[in-house]
């Protein structure tokens, strides 16, 4: 077909026509690649490592500060005289200069950053961080940053990265999680292969989900989520044998206290996809649940701060992204603001060895 205007004569031949539509092409990726570049060359030009001075070293609450999208730490609440973590006295002993990270997680040992990449199509930097966080070891993997987990001894690391879809809201989304040891140099991409027992039965699925990884002391029990034909279900898995076993429905993103006794997590009570969750906490010995003070929905994968409180993070007031919330673990108490502009919470309770 000819490029001709309607009562006019046609003033470009064959190849004159060939290369405008050549160039037309050109310039559209061109423009395309030009926008990769300047996002990866604007990412490359603000400082995302941690400043020389900043480093683990507890007892402190460390967190995403939202403003600036990096990690800040401030002193747990009762850890020293006059260490309390709300309202202004909070925000002038916080301390910034961490890594740049859009989640995070810590323990005395080291750290786990997740960056969103930059790009066409959505990619996560999984960064292994030492006490000191210094970069040890970064992997890319396709995705969009959700939960990031470090076990106490800092060997065992996990994430989940969303693969389609934004929400746990909503039906239409798939995670990948994967676990990575340390100590051995193994990385499971995806632990959707595991072998996974339900109702005391070998499952097999093509729909299923795994995210909200939590490891026991031992480095080798984990518990997680596992989601399949519309429902979720709490699973404790084994890393020596590779077996996973469902042990009740409507769990979602377990976290296992430091004394390992229990388990906190979010538990679907609502069909309103605004507010569908509420916190709860499983004693592993009873399987007795018992729901927290806080009542508004907690869409995340609440953090320890002892055997006794529990940190998660909250739409934030007055415009501000987030905010890090604590609460009683036994049911008692009323929610209070531990850092006002924060996300993903991670306790270090002691000086780094």
């Amino acid at each position: 077909m000819s490029a001709r205007i309607p009562g006019t004569a046609n003033p470009l031949g064959p190849r004159a026509r060939i290369a405008v539509v050549v160039a037309a092409v050109l310039l559209l990726a061109g423009g395309s690649v030009g926008y990769v570049m300047h996002a990866q060359q604007r990412t490359k030009g603000e400082r995302t490592e941690a400043d020389a001075s900043f480093a683990l070293t507890g007892p402190a609450l460390y967190f995403r500060d939202t403003a600036s999208g990096r990690v800040a730490h401030q002193p747990l609440a009762g850890a020293a005289p006059g260490a309390r973590t709300t309202g202004a006295r909070a925000a002038r002993a916080r301390t910034t200069g961490g890594p740049a990270c859009d989640r995070f997680y810590a323990s005395e040992e080291g750290a786990l950053c997740l960056r969103a990449r930059p790009g066409v199509l959505p990619r996560t930097y999984a960064i292994v961080l030492d006490r000191q966080l210094r970069e040890k070891r970064r992997i890319t993997v396709p995705g969009i940053p959700n939960r990031a987990r470090v076990s106490a001894s800092g060997r065992m690391l996990s994430w989940t990265v969303f693969a389609t879809g934004d929400s746990y809201a909503t039906t239409a989304f798939s995670t990948r999680t994967a676990i990575l040891d340390l100590r051995t140099g193994y990385l499971i991409k995806s632990i959707e292969n595991i072998q996974l027992t339900i109702d005391g039965a070998r499952y097999h699925a093509p729909d299923v989900n795994y995210w909200g990884v939590t490891f026991a002391r031992d480095d080798n029990r984990f518990y997680a989520t596992v989601s399949t034909k519309g429902r979720t279900y709490l699973v404790e898995g084994n890393m020596r044998d590779w077996t996973a076993k469902a042990l009740r429905q409507n769990v979602e993103c377990p976290s296992l206290s430091p004394d390992n006794t229990r388990l906190a997590f979010k538990k679907k009570v609502s069909d309103d996809a605004a507010a569908p969750w509420r916190l709860y906490v499983l004693d592993l010995r009873t399987m007795r649940e018992t729901p927290l003070a806080e009542q508004r929905s907690v869409d995340d994968q609440a953090a320890w701060l002892d055997d006794d409180t529990l940190a998660y993070g909250l739409p934030g007031a007055s415009g501000r992204g987030s905010d890090v919330w604590t609460v009683p673990a036994d049911g008692t108490g009323t929610p209070r603001v531990a850092v006002e502009g924060g996300s993903s919470p991670a306790a270090v309770a002691g000086p780094a060895r």
